[in-house]
């Protein structure tokens, strides 16, 4: 017959069986693979030596647009005129020190930080930019730029290479939001690959989206907020205690396409996002940190590369973050990044692209005048 004392032995030998099956159990469930609808949102970690250092003495002013192209490579365009003579004091005459050269207007790099190949300025058929804003590369192989200088109301195509191909408007006065030849110090574009059509962000001095044929530059078709006519009134100061503005402030600083058909314009000063159908329907619209003053609180997005295309990426230079936003609903998720000059941190964050694998990629202007990448992190491609 088992006694007391042996019975308590087993019961204890059944109890730590127990324990150990369900430790077991536990580790299992936490080694396993998660499910690919997990839902991870997007996270990152600054690469602090990306890109690798520039040959020739080079140096880069203000990044005035940054895009990754269909090979995964990354093409910026910025402004030698905006480095100060202490910056390019090799190339006065005499020279004023052994550093440094401005670099020529349009890079490419590859997703390792290595310069594939540079080209820009004035040239043969063809006016340049006086101030240079924005670039896109289209997977016919074209590279479009823009600038914001007075008189910079046109854009201009060209190969990888860097030769001239097309010229959409005029280095000419503008002739207003209602013009179909004339651009307004266009900050961005974005290509319609299915229809051949590319879109602009216009602009600077205009206040609205216009659309041409990307291939013979005929114009198509224009709107302004909330998919009504544009107009140049003048509009007062932002104050977020008044009504929302019936009109896109300038700049109209960004344009973006998503899978669905629906176009995203950043309406920088008045804070907020706005979304179309292509025809320029009004959709919706989100706001952001409406009490920023200054500069506004939205000046880039970025589409995120998951099938879904579940998120937007938006950057503020202004505040100096990149906030993640649910492209469903408009709800921030995440965000990343505060002013300083530390790697990771932003001075006028001004532009942004994000590469086929999460990598995100950055520019600023004003005295920040550099290019950054943040690795993706976490699971959110699925």
């Amino acid at each position: 017959m088992m006694t007391t004392k042996a019975r308590g032995h087993l019961w204890r030998i059944a109890a730590l069986s127990k324990i150990a099956v369900i430790c077991i159990a536990t580790a299992i469930l936490l080694s396993a693979p998660r499910p690919a609808n997990a839902g991870e949102i997007p996270r990152f970690a600054v690469e602090p030596s990306w890109p690798k250092p520039l040959p020739n003495n080079w140096i880069l002013g203000q990044v005035g647009g940054i895009t990754v192209d269909w090979q995964g490579h990354v093409w910026l365009i910025h402004r030698p005129r905006s480095l100060t003579d202490d910056e390019r004091g090799a190339v006065l005459s005499p020279p004023r020190s052994k550093c440094c050269v401005p670099a020529p207007p349009v890079l490419e790099f590859d997703a390792d930080g290595n310069l594939l190949r540079a080209w820009g300025g004035p040239g043969e058929g063809y006016e340049w930019v006086g101030r240079e804003h924005g670039i896109e590369v289209d997977e016919r192989g074209f590279v479009w730029i823009g600038g914001n200088a007075d008189n910079d109301n046109a854009i201009l195509k060209f190969t990888l290479d860097g030769q001239f191909v097309m010229q959409i408007g005029k280095i000419a006065p503008s002739k207003g939001s209602n013009d179909t030849t004339q651009l307004g110090k266009p900050a961005e574009t974005a290509i319609d690959k299915d229809a051949g059509e590319i879109y602009v962000a216009d602009g600077y001095g205009n206040h609205r989206v216009i659309v041409f044929d990307a291939t013979s530059g005929a114009y198509k078709r224009h709107w302004g907020a909330y998919g009504n006519p544009p107009n140049d009134d003048k509009q007062p100061p932002y104050d977020p205690k008044a009504p929302v503005s019936q009109q896109f402030a300038n700049p109209v600083h960004c344009v973006k396409i998503a899978h669905d058909g629906l176009v995203y314009v950043c309406d920088r000063i008045n804070n907020r996002i706005q979304a179309f159908r292509k025809d320029g329907t009004f959709v919706k619209e989100w706001f952001y940190e409406k009490n920023t003053l200054g500069n506004g609180a939205v000046w880039d997005l970025a589409i995120w590369p998951d099938p879904k295309q579940s998120y937007l990426l938006s950057a503020d230079g202004e505040n100096n973050e990149i906030r993640i936003i649910n492209r469903a609903d408009g709800t921030i998720v995440g965000s990343f990044g505060r002013g300083g000059r530390n790697a990771g941190q932003f001075h006028w964050v001004h532009a942004m692209a994000v590469d086929a694998k999460g990598n995100v990629y950055t520019a600023e202007v004003d005295n920040g005048k550099r290019i950054q990448k943040f690795r993706l992190t976490s699971d959110a491609l699925r």
